[in-house]
C-alpha cells in the first residue's frame, strides 16, 4: 500500500500546463498563455492536447472541443477533467491565471458557466483517451471573449481528487461570441530600458530595449502585431518585429501586458528616434508611438560638467582681474 501511496503520490505532482495567450511556447515553459500541440506534466506522467483551442460561436450555439489525454506510465490512472475560469494574472507576461476553486467564477467572460460537467476517465498505461467537451452558450450571452480550461486531475486510491496546480494538466479553451465585438487596445507604455530600467539617456549602446505596454479595454482577446525602427537622421538604422511569435501574444480583456524588444545598432554617441507601429484586430486598428533619445556616455557628461565649471572659473577669474585693473587705475587717477 505504501509503494502505490507513494506512486499516485507522484502522479499528484504533475504541473499544469497552459498557454502563452499568446506565445509560442507553454506555461510550464514560460508563464505564459501561448500554444502548443501536447504537453508533458512535471513528472512525466500525463500529457494533454491541445494546449489551446480558440473557437467562434454565435449566442444559442452548442459547441464542442475535443481534447485528448494520455498516460505516458506504467500504471493505469484514473482522472476527473475539472473545469474552471481563467483570468490574466498580474506579471503582465500574458501568464493565465486558473481558478481553481469549483465554487468560484471569474468576475466577467466566464467560459466555466457555459461548460457540461463531465465523468471521470481511466487511462492505462501508454494509451491515449479522447473527452469531448461540450459549451452550451446562452441565447442571451454577451459578446466577447470566454475563458476557461479543462483539467486533468488524478483520482487517489482513497477516491478523494488532487485538484491542486501541482496536481494536474490543463488545456485552455477561449470562445468568442459574435456580436457587438469591441476590440480596443491603448497604449499604456512606450519607454526605453537599459538593463531592464527605464532611461531618458542612455550611457552606452549595449543592452537596450523599448517597453510596450498594452491595455486591452475592450471585451474579447486580441493580438497585436506590427514593428518598431530605430532611426537616425533621416536613416532607419534597425526594425524588429513587434509579438512575431506563432500564435502571437494575446491580451485578455481588462489586462495589461508588456512587451520587449531589443534597440540594436545603436552608437556611441548621438541622437536617435525610436518609432513603433502596432496594429490589432480584425479591422487592423494601429497604434504609432515614437521617442527621441540621447546616447550619451557619462564620461561625456563628467567630462562636459568640469569644462564648464574651468570655464566658470575662468570668466570669474577674468572679471575679478578686470574690476582689480579698474581700481588700479582709478587710484592712480586720483594720486595725479
Amino acid at each position: 500500500m505504501k509503494t502505490k501511496s507513494t506512486i499516485w503520490s507522484a502522479v499528484a505532482t504533475v504541473a499544469v500546463v497552459a498557454l502563452a495567450v499568446f506565445a509560442p511556447t507553454t506555461l510550464a515553459q514560460t508563464g505564459n498563455v501561448g500554444g502548443g500541440s501536447s504537453e508533458t506534466t512535471g513528472d512525466s506522467s500525463l500529457r494533454v492536447s491541445p494546449v489551446k483551442s480558440e473557437l467562434s460561436a454565435k449566442p444559442g450555439e452548442s459547441k464542442k472541443v475535443t481534447i485528448y489525454v494520455q498516460n505516458v506510465s506504467p500504471n493505469t490512472v484514473t482522472l476527473k477533467p475539472v473545469s474552471n475560469d481563467f483570468i490574466a494574472d498580474n506579471s503582465e507576461n500574458g501568464s493565465p491565471s486558473i481558478i481553481f476553486d469549483d465554487n468560484e467564477y471569474a468576475p466577467t467572460h466566464s467560459l466555466k458557466r457555459f461548460m457540461q460537467p463531465l465523468p471521470n476517465i481511466t487511462v492505462g498505461p501508454n494509451e491515449r483517451k479522447s473527452v469531448e467537451v461540450t459549451i452550451n452558450i446562452p441565447h442571451n450571452a454577451q459578446a466577447g471573449g470566454y475563458y476557461g480550461a479543462v483539467r486533468f486531475a488524478p483520482v487517489l486510491p482513497d477516491g478523494t481528487t488532487s485538484v491542486s496546480v501541482e496536481g494536474s494538466v490543463a488545456s485552455l479553451i477561449l470562445l468568442r461570441v459574435e456580436g457587438n465585438i469591441v476590440e480596443n487596445l491603448t497604449l499604456k507604455q512606450f519607454a526605453v530600458l537599459q538593463k531592464g530600467k527605464e532611461v531618458n539617456r542612455l550611457s552606452s549602446p549595449k543592452d537596450v530595449e523599448v517597453l510596450v505596454r498594452l491595455e486591452n479595454k475592450g471585451n474579447v482577446h486580441v493580438a497585436p502585431f506590427g514593428e518598431v525602427f530605430v532611426q537616425k537622421g533621416d536613416k532607419i538604422i534597425h526594425k524588429a518585429k513587434f509579438n512575431d511569435t506563432k500564435p502571437a501574444g494575446t491580451i485578455l480583456p481588462d489586462s495589461v501586458r508588456k512587451w520587449t524588444v531589443p534597440a540594436d545598432k545603436l552608437g556611441s554617441f548621438g541622437k536617435y528616434k525610436i518609432t513603433a507601429v502596432i496594429g490589432y484586430g480584425t479591422s487592423n486598428k494601429t497604434i504609432n508611438v515614437e521617442k527621441t533619445i540621447w546616447v550619451i556616455p557619462s564620461i561625456m557628461i563628467f567630462a562636459a560638467i568640469v569644462g564648464v565649471i574651468i570655464l566658470i572659473a575662468i570668466i570669474v577669474a577674468i572679471v575679478m582681474a578686470l574690476r582689480a585693473y579698474k581700481r588700479r587705475i582709478l587710484r592712480s587717477a586720483r594720486r595725479r
